[in-house]
């Protein structure tokens, strides 16, 4: 399986080829946060976000990044646009996470309006199911979509509109990103995207699995 390093060095090479690619640099950041080089991950997440102006993870992992970074008002600038971007698109996980930056800053996540509150208010009132990433109702999946734990989680708490969204960008991940699934690093990337994209933490997934 590929290195860290390895997975770096495979998206600087996608990110200086195609400088246009937005989920090339988007992997980039977030490998490099995941390496902790705060500097480089803020840049290459920027880059992201000027590409590709909607993506609400984005802001939430260049915030996380430039508050490491020491660039803590910067950071507190992006993520009250990032919350209210993840808010209006109904990204729920995102929106949250970047709240408790805020939070983390000593700021309180803007307020939302009034109308977005009751929606929310009765959508929880009604009984009906909720996709765990987004916070929108939706469809229940009628099965799990792949085997083990990570499938089922998916079909617990993943609206059938949120996969078929993941289906949607997981072609352009493949594409952009140029993976070949014989490779055991290209299937291992794809996976980490699958996982950033629907908020699943694989290890807690797992570790719940064995103690129940």
């Amino acid at each position: 399986m590929a290195t860290l390093d390895d997975r770096i060095t495979q998206f600087e090479t996608m990110a200086e080829a195609d400088p246009e690619n937005d989920m090339a640099h988007f992997s980039l950041g977030n490998a490099y946060l995941q390496a902790e080089r705060f500097d480089q991950a803020s840049l290459s997440l920027q880059k992201c976000i000027d590409l590709n102006p909607d993506m609400s993870k984005a802001y939430q992992l260049c915030g996380e990044a430039m508050i490491n970074a020491g660039q803590g008002e910067a950071a507190v600038e992006l993520l009250n646009k990032g919350y209210e971007i993840a808010a209006s698109k109904g990204d729920l996980m995102p929106r949250n996470a970047m709240g408790e930056l805020l939070k983390s800053q000593g700021h309180e996540p803007p307020q939302l309006s009034d109308e977005t509150k009751d929606a929310a208010a009765k959508l929880e009132e009604s009984g009906a199911f909720v996709c765990q990433r987004t916070g929108r109702p939706g469809t229940q999946l009628q099965e799990s979509p792949m085997r083990g734990p990570i499938g089922d989680w998916i079909q617990q708490n993943i609206s059938a509109q949120t996969w078929k969204d993941w289906i949607d960008q997981g072609t352009k991940v493949i594409n952009e990103l140029r993976l070949d699934f014989s490779r055991e690093e290209d299937q291992h990337t794809f996976d980490l995207q699958m996982y950033d994209f629907l908020g699943i933490d694989p290890d807690k997934i797992t570790r719940e699995k064995v103690e129940s």
